[in-house]
């Protein structure tokens, strides 16, 4: 039996294996914890100071990624193996000169960033290349040609701008006498205000679930292989995770269509990695809604459920390493949000909300909080998810955040 050889040197010195980081939050955070373990040097950068994954990294930035001599400029600086872009607001043409001249790779591939950095790209690639079911859909840019679009969909309707996450900018619109206020929001929320926004029609589904998908080499061939972790069930509010389980129950008929979607679309965007592909569910009916190029917020439950977390994943995959998907729990995440607009601010109540045992925290580290911005997550494992998901969020309840 022969096996890829896989060489890691050690961080700090001549040898280092170096990974740049573009966009510093919680899930990087986590990411650069499990690259470490496997002795990866890691330099993470972000728009602001002391952002979560800088806490931890080697080396740290601060910069505008979406500026692209800023951007070439640090690249050319720390002379990275890897870049694994975790945000939206990136020049994401300069990862493409990088990657077109073999001076790094991107993860999972520029091409994957260019498509999922922007929603007009991979809903397009989605359902206009690959003919995967999504939900309608039109495109605006302008406040005469939204009005349209929303009149065309019908109500009530979902906007989104094109370049934006964890729910900002979004709302659905349940009548023509919400739409003005709906294109500001989006004008207002959009990480780059590039002006344009998707308007979709509102599917009758019975679930949301994210289907981790992780693409990988095979140890003995090189080969790369899809895997897939157990679906994840979720909840949001305006469009911003709330709460993750896992298993999420569904038929096999729907488990099925739901890895062919996710094959057929991250073998389309390429590289190695994990995906978080988001599917809606009803019956054995399953449609395409979005995929993250990177580990999911939704997917923080894998903490607590597998033997190798999302994290570790994505970090074996992306160095070439052999991965396990392997569930051993049923558990859930509920989120901690910070409740104030402040800095310094300081948490309690972690003894109560640790005395169960099969509950724990990750408190993010942000140095500013806003009264819906995430600050940590409880987990928790039970029996049923539907006990995971009550332990979870009375967990969560039960840290306090506090101004100083």
């Amino acid at each position: 039996m022969i096996y890829m050889s896989v060489t890691i040197g050690t961080p700090l010195q001549a040898s280092a294996f170096k990974v740049l980081l573009l966009g510093s939050g919680e899930l990087g955070k986590e990411v650069v914890i499990s690259l470490q373990r496997l002795g990866v040097e890691v330099h993470a950068a972000d728009r602001y100071d002391h952002a979560p994954a800088m806490q931890v990294a080697h080396y740290s930035y601060t910069l505008n990624m979406a500026d692209a001599e800023e951007l070439k400029q640090l690249i050319q600086q720390v002379k990275p193996n890897l870049i694994i872009p975790e945000i939206e607001a990136i020049a994401t043409q300069v990862l493409v000169d990088i990657e077109e001249q073999n001076i790094a790779t991107v993860i999972p591939s520029a091409k994957a960033v260019n498509l999922t950095m922007n929603r007009e790209g991979i809903r397009r690639l989605a359902a206009e290349e690959l003919g995967l079911p999504t939900s309608a859909y039109r495109f605006a840019d302008s406040i005469e040609s939204f009005r349209a679009a929303c009149d065309d969909i019908g109500y009530p309707n979902f906007v989104k701008p094109v370049m934006s996450s964890s729910g900002k900018g979004q709302s659905r619109v349940k009548s023509f006498d919400e739409v003005d206020a709906a294109w500001e929001y989006a004008q207002t929320g959009g990480r780059v205000n590039q002006g344009k926004v998707i308007v979709e029609s509102q599917i009758d589904f019975d679930f949301e679930i994210t289907l981790l998908t992780v693409r990988a080499k095979n140890a003995e061939t090189g080969e790369i292989e899809t895997q897939y972790c157990d679906p994840i069930g979720h909840r949001q509010d305006a469009g911003d995770y709330v709460e993750s389980w896992q298993p999420q129950a569904m038929t096999p008929a729907a488990l099925e269509e739901s890895k062919r979607i996710a094959h057929k679309v991250t073998a389309a965007l390429g590289g190695c990695g994990i995906f978080g592909v988001e599917l809606f569910v009803k019956g054995d009916k399953v449609w395409f809604s979005e995929v993250s190029p990177r580990p999911h917020d939704t997917g923080l439950v894998t903490l607590a459920s597998q033997f190798q977390s999302e994290f570790e994943l994505h970090a074996r995959a992306i160095l070439g390493l052999p991965v396990n998907t392997t569930r051993h729990s049923v558990a859930a995440s509920a989120v901690i949000y910070a409740g104030v607009d402040d800095t310094n601010l300081s948490f309690s109540g972690l003894n109560l909300a640790l005395s169960h045992p099969d509950t724990d925290l990750r408190l993010f580290g942000k140095p500013e909080g806003f009264k819906r911005r995430r600050m940590g997550v409880a987990t928790a494992r039970a029996e049923t998810t539907d006990q995971a998901r009550e332990l979870a969020l009375r967990t969560a309840t039960q840290v306090s955040v506090q101004q100083n």
